[in-house]
């Protein structure tokens, strides 16, 4: 008796969203959530930082902020309605954001002190940078070298988002339409890129690339954490965009935390 076997293939074809109108580096969102999932170590960390090491240590504070903050200035978002909806007062220009004497938006990273000659893979799993209410969020980010940003368009008004570094290649990427998504890397350290926005001039934000994954940013309470670090002693610097720099130091105990505060202001 012959014997017949059939075969089937089930061909699927997935329609991700819209790309954006700039060359290259553009993914769908289900790609890259297979791509995050398939390639992102086990530890790999989020929230902007690259992949956790062996280490088990950390540092820890708060960046306060003493005196009469500087006031920010007033945006006029009456020509972009649907940003301006999304306000139930005159939005601010968030440069210098202080809640309860806590500074928010404080770049703090590991200066120096990490082991000589070690290297740090980043993270494939990509760092967000948002443009919602017609304002970058977060307004300050840290991405390790080559670790991928990606880039989103929430409003449904046209943005685009200009990176203007001095030492990495610069972009600037169109978004005409809401839920548009893009992805970008940099290539080398820089800190920071300035990112803004040619069709909205009060747009502006901070890019900080790092060859290694020890930084983090204060949240709306001052604080921040940088987990990870093997016993040591560091040099830690407290950068804001308006206000300067900071330094201090911080002595790790194997598996310990170290504590380290910064304060801005008169």
């Amino acid at each position: 008796m012959k014997r017949l076997m059939l075969g089937a293939a089930a061909l699927v074809l997935a329609c991700g969203g819209p790309k954006d109108q700039s060359t290259g580096g553009a993914t769908s969102k289900q790609e890259k959530d297979a791509q995050a999932v398939a390639q992102a170590p086990a530890n790999a960390g989020g929230g902007g930082t690259g992949v956790a090491t062996n280490g088990g240590g950390s540092i820890e504070g708060t960046v306060k902020f003493t005196g009469t903050p500087p006031a920010n200035a007033t945006i006029d978002m009456s020509e972009e309605a649907a940003c301006k909806s999304k306000y139930t007062s005159p939005p601010k220009d968030p440069v210098v954001v202080v809640n309860g004497g806590n500074l928010e938006n404080v770049f703090v990273y590991v200066k120096s002190g990490l082991p000589a000659g070690k290297t740090y893979e980043p993270s494939k799993e990509p760092v967000v940078l948002d443009q919602e209410g017609c304002l970058y969020k977060p307004r300050i980010l840290g991405v390790m070298v080559n670790q991928p940003i990606d880039i989103k368009n929430s409003d449904p008004v046209l943005h685009n988002i200009k990176a203007v570094p001095k030492k990495n290649g610069g972009f600037n990427i169109s978004q005409p339409q809401k839920g548009m998504e893009t992805t970008r890397t940099f290539a080398m350290e820089e800190t920071p890129v300035p990112i803004q926005c040619n069709v909205h001039g009060w747009m502006h934000g901070e890019i900080f690339v790092l060859s290694h994954p020890f930084f983090a940013v204060t949240d709306n309470n001052g604080s921040f954490k940088i987990k990870g670090l093997p016993a040591g002693t560091y040099t830690v610097e407290a950068v804001h965009e308006k206000l300067g720099t900071k330094t201090g130091t911080a002595t790790v105990a194997e598996n310990g935390t170290a504590t380290v505060s910064f304060t801005f202001g008169g």
